[in-house]
């Protein structure tokens, strides 16, 4: 299916059939924070696929429009890594560019030892935003949000794909942050299954 003519409400529809069909499991799981779920979401899976990574990158470009400012988009290594380069290409073609940064777990370990890559095309106080793939606790997009902050940038805006909606946006904005997922578990369902 070619989507390029979609509008943002369509390209919804399309982003949350494909998560469906390739990130989305129903069973028994046991999550990284230890939780048992219903349900497993490896955002990954869509974030790797053309169309998913197109999708994903215009729709957070949409989702981040609103900011008068914004120079950079970055996230926790593996989840965040598709999520930021998609976002990165779409706000090059429509002329408003924001450079792309990902958060490793550990530091480099030898040259910089840092734990941000990309940082060539930053400043000291760069307005950036964060983004993950999907939320549960909000605890590895905390601790990345942590590794931003001490390296000297402002975080002005807290994005996912999905919410799990299982206390992850409570904690984020306990931290003073205000979640922005592009879906919640039953919106997802719902236009999903509609698509």
């Amino acid at each position: 299916m070619n989507s390029v003519n979609l509008s943002i409400p369509d390209m919804k529809r399309r982003l949350a059939a494909l998560l469906l069909e390739k990130s989305y499991r129903e069973g028994h799981f046991v999550l990284a924070s230890g939780r048992e779920s219903d349900f497993y979401f490896d955002g990954r899976q869509t974030a790797l696929h053309p169309e998913g990574a197109w999708l994903i990158g215009n729709l957070f470009y949409d989702l981040l429009s609103d900011l008068p400012k914004l120079d950079a988009v970055g996230g926790m290594t593996l989840g965040a890594d598709p999520l930021v380069s998609a976002t990165s290409v779409i706000s090059w073609t429509m002329a408003r560019p924001v450079a792309a940064f990902i958060v490793r777990k550990n530091p480099k370990g030898h040259g910089t030892n840092q734990y941000i890559e990309g940082l060539a095309n930053l400043k000291p106080g760069s307005p950036v935003a964060m983004l993950e793939d999907v939320v549960t606790t909000g605890g590895s997009l905390l601790t990345a949000c942590e590794r931003v902050r001490d390296a000297g940038f402002n975080i002005v805006a807290v994005c996912t794909v999905l919410d799990r909606e299982e206390g992850g946006a409570e904690a984020i904005e306990a931290a003073g942050y205000k979640l922005r997922p592009l879906f919640r578990r039953k919106e997802l369902l719902e236009l999903g299954r509609m698509a």
